[in-house]
């Protein structure tokens, strides 16, 4: 396969590597100052930009009929317009707030245990979520799809990056610590005990492989889909 990847930063050499150890081939590679982007030889790209870069990359891809995996976050703002060109140019696409395997069975995790806890009242949910410093969005993509879930499965209707909330919103804290891939705790507390839930990355290989498979997986396929597709959870 084919790769181009959009974004050449940490995860996009650790893309980079894991993509050649399972034989496929990167034939464009795109960082800060690339003017150009090059699709003529790519089966597929895989975006992990920054978010003022994102939408271009994403649409590029779709008007050169190349599938394309995005893994950037902090520009969901324009989703429904990406969603729109995707199929208007009958393209093919998979956004994720985090590609880790791991990541994705915690999303799961996270939406079954809010189902379990609605009813239980005395209980309060917090989100915290824990990154390097050069991360450049707050809080994170995983840590707004945490907070995502538990609202379609409770009686939250929203979240908010505080500690002091109303009884129907969800604080999210985000910390940003040096050398951190990624750290994402649910928390739900009551006078007498907590109970807590957690997903550690020990480095960028989770994400790097995850991205990988989804693209892998979205080969001849067309229409817009989520690493859930991939996985088949």
């Amino acid at each position: 396969m084919n790769i181009a990847l959009l974004g050449y930063g940490k995860m996009g050499k650790v893309i980079e590597r894991i993509a050649l150890e399972r034989g496929h081939t990167i034939v464009f590679k795109s960082g800060r100052n690339t003017s150009t982007i090059d699709l003529s030889n790519a089966d597929v790209a895989i975006d992990f930009s920054i978010p003022d870069a994102a939408v271009n990359n994403i649409s590029t891809c779709f008007n050169n009929n190349v599938p394309v995996i995005s893994g950037t976050t902090g520009w969901l703002e324009s989703y429904d317009q990406v969603v729109d060109l995707c199929n208007k140019t009958d393209g093919a696409f998979i956004y994720g707030s985090n590609f880790s395997l791991g990541v994705n069975v915690f999303f799961e995790l996270n939406n079954y245990l809010a189902r379990m806890m609605n009813n239980l009242k005395q209980y309060n949910v917090n989100i915290e979520e824990i990154h390097h410093t050069q991360k450049l969005d707050a809080p994170s993509g995983t840590a707004i799809s945490l907070a995502e879930g538990i609202i379609n499965n409770s009686d939250k209707t929203s979240w908010k990056m505080d500690e002091s909330t109303t009884s129907n919103e969800i604080p999210v804290i985000a910390k940003r610590i040096p050398d951190v891939p990624g750290t994402h705790t649910i928390d739900y507390t009551s006078e007498v005990d907590s109970i807590k839930i957690e997903h550690i990355a020990h480095n960028r290989n989770g994400f790097a492989l995850g991205a990988v498979i989804a693209a892998e997986w979205i080969q001849y396929k067309k229409g817009v889909f989520t690493m859930k597709d991939v996985l088949g959870l």
